[in-house]
């Protein structure tokens, strides 16, 4: 049986030099078991889908408890190394973030995003190290991707992005981080920059616009996340679908959108045996 740590450091090796590691994000236990099915080399959640699968709005609203109990229950059924975007880790003080962080490791998890939002970077820089002494104290590893909100939340006047990004970068990179995630990027000069002045793994969120994955894959991305696409692409087919049914009477676009979809009980049946 594969241990926890063995699969952080099978993760660890997926952003590896020359690698770009794909994510269509999970957000749960169905959801990943498809994922993984498709192919993917690990699976990973996103906040927002996982928050709305459970009735909560994205944004630090969903309880840690319920965060829990789904990453246990996406454990429970794939084999693949599990990242969990935590946000900010559900709280401002690092050593209660480490705490939960741990909760995250035990419960399955190899990998989490953490992001720094509208706080200081140094907050972020805190958290990390706060996780790295936890983990290490209770003999657990885990791939910590740090997120700058610089591009996504406009941080920084345009001319002052990237340099602001940058220098985010190298200071998580300094307290330990393992990976880079700057969500909103999309420039291939910018990504090319960043990802040669920060000696991380350097992570993008899919966006209109975005160049194919192989094009950023030459531009130093070593990971590629689809976010909270594609639960927003189901939900698309659910709204289609419901009115369809409820507006015309008719029910054809359902069995359209279901008709390549392998059957969720024969993937999840190994999982009840």
């Amino acid at each position: 049986m594969t241990t926890l740590n063995e699969k952080t450091a099978l993760f660890g090796k997926l952003h590896g030099p020359g690698k770009c590691l794909v994510l269509p994000n999970a957000w749960d236990a169905a959801s990943a078991r498809l994922v993984e099915d498709c192919g993917a080399s690990a699976i990973a959640t996103s906040s927002a889908a996982l928050s709305w699968a459970h009735g909560f709005a994205d944004g630090e609203n969903i309880p840690p408890a319920t965060q829990l109990a789904a990453v246990r229950e996406i454990a429970r059924v794939i084999e693949l190394p599990l990242s969990v975007d935590a946000e900010a880790g559900l709280d401002a003080a690092p050593e209660t973030v480490a705490d939960f962080v741990v909760k995250l490791i035990e419960a399955g998890t190899s990998g989490i995003n953490l992001e720094d939002g509208r706080n200081p970077p140094d907050l972020l820089a805190a958290k990390i190290r706060a996780i790295r002494r936890t983990a290490q104290r209770k003999g657990l590893s885990v791939f910590i991707n740090a997120r700058a909100d610089t591009y996504l939340r406009k941080l920084a006047a345009p001319e002052a992005l990237l340099e602001e990004t940058i220098r985010r970068g190298q200071t998580y990179e300094a307290a330990g981080a393992d990976g880079f995630f700057v969500p909103g990027l999309v420039d291939d000069a910018q990504i090319r920059a960043i990802a040669a002045a920060v000696h991380l793994p350097l992570n993008v969120l899919t966006a209109p616009g975005l160049a194919p994955i192989a094009t950023l894959k030459s531009a130093g991305v070593r990971r590629v996340s689809a976010g909270s696409g594609p639960a927003r692409a189901a939900f698309g087919v659910l709204k289609a679908v419901a009115h369809q049914m409820l507006d015309e009477g008719r029910f054809d676009a359902m069995f359209k959108a279901a008709d390549d979809l392998p059957n969720l009980n024969t993937l999840l049946q190994r999982q009840t045996d």
